[in-house]
């Protein structure tokens, strides 16, 4: 056998040598035979992997039979029982106490945002919305920098008694959202009942946990499809304004000084919510914050479930003395209502007994003469 080494001299390689080993007929034999056997045995060798090879899925019927709720809901109704490992039968009513039955399927970004956006309506107190156009995330990023900024300078609120304060500045958020999966978590929170159709309604499925009326389920896509929308309702009065990309501001509680803050970075009004000089936050004159707050615009709120357009939002900013100020008018106004009916009540009295005295002086002077 020969074997030549080449070297490499420049760019081109060159034969330098060649070296023989000397191998015996032997030798030589045996690695033909070997050649021989692998060569006849590869064509038998590929048929009985085929033969015995697992069955293939795609990837779509895969992620189906895995992730699926609706679809496994639907084979547990059409087959009354399903046989599990160990030989036992699983009750035509059985539900996964994490995925449960739902209309929707639930891995996908759609199904969790509508869980998320529900969540959010229900327990947020106040949401601003606004329009934006194309912010890029440096401008995003510099938006939520002043805005930070704004409301971290709001002092905190006088604590109630018994409570500890609650610092409001790290809880502010200002999320990007989908506004279509909005329209639908609004419809849902605002026309759909699940105490009530978990008992008016005989036909929503019931498992051995309870009915199954989640945000996902039959009965709420049922409920927000066949729903008439009242035109004095929460959902059409802010529906006309979700139009287009939409923002929204999160605030957990109601706090008139920590939304003017906002409102003064965000909307700024003059002589109302007026915008940081540029001595005291240069940053917020930067140009790109600036071309991010140009392409924000407010269009409207949700207030304690009401819906308020941009002035009622600047009536709320603007209470006086934030939360303290309005109890302070709030029980003014019970105070002068209540001075009101004592003096009323006591004017009445007060001239009765002015008439009768002066009736009694008029006769004892009539006896006297």
């Amino acid at each position: 056998a020969e074997i030549r080494v080449r070297t490499r001299q420049g760019s081109s390689l060159v034969d330098s040598q060649a070296l023989c080993f000397p191998l015996s007929d032997c030798q030589t034999a045996s690695c033909q035979m070997v050649r021989r056997l692998a060569r006849a045995a590869r064509p038998r060798l590929r048929q009985l992997g085929r033969e015995h090879a697992a069955p293939r899925t795609s990837w779509l019927t895969a992620g189906r039979q895995s992730f699926s709720t609706a679809s496994s809901w639907h084979a547990v109704v059409v087959n009354p029982s399903v046989s599990v490992a160990g030989g036992s039968q699983r009750p035509a009513d059985y539900a996964s106490p994490t995925k449960p039955p739902s209309a929707r399927p639930v891995e996908t970004r759609k199904s969790q945002l509508i869980r998320t956006y529900t969540s959010l309506l229900r327990t947020t107190p106040l949401i601003l919305f606004f329009q934006h156009s194309n912010l890029t995330a440096v401008e995003w990023a510099a938006v939520r920098r002043e805005l930070k900024k704004a409301v971290g300078a709001v002092p905190a609120p006088s604590p109630v008694a018994g409570a500890e304060p609650l610092d409001l500045a790290p809880m502010v958020q200002l999320q990007v959202l989908r506004t279509t999966m909005l329209d639908v978590a609004l419809k849902i929170v605002e026309f759909y009942k699940p105490e009530a159709a978990a008992e008016a309604l005989a036909s929503t499925p019931r498992t051995a946990r309870g009915p199954l009326v989640h945000d996902l389920s039959d009965a709420a896509y049922n409920a927000i499809r066949g729903a008439d929308i009242p035109p004095d309702s929460a959902y059409a009065q802010i529906q006309p304004l979700m139009v287009g990309p939409l923002a929204a501001l999160v605030l957990p509680a109601v706090s008139p000084a920590h939304l003017a803050a906002a409102l003064s970075v965000l909307s700024p009004v003059p002589g109302k919510f007026p915008a940081p000089t540029r001595k005291k936050n240069p940053g917020y004159h930067d140009a790109t914050c600036q071309n991010g707050l140009a392409k924000l615009l407010l269009v409207g709120g949700r207030i304690e479930g009401k819906i308020f357009d941009q002035a009622g939002v600047g009536w709320v900013g603007g209470i006086e003395g934030g939360m303290d100020g309005l109890r302070a008018q709030l029980v003014g106004i019970l105070q002068g209502a209540g001075r009101g009916i004592t003096t009323a009540l006591e004017g009445g009295s007060r001239n009765l007994w002015l008439a009768l005295e002066g009736r009694k002086g008029q006769l004892e002077e009539e006896g006297t003469k």
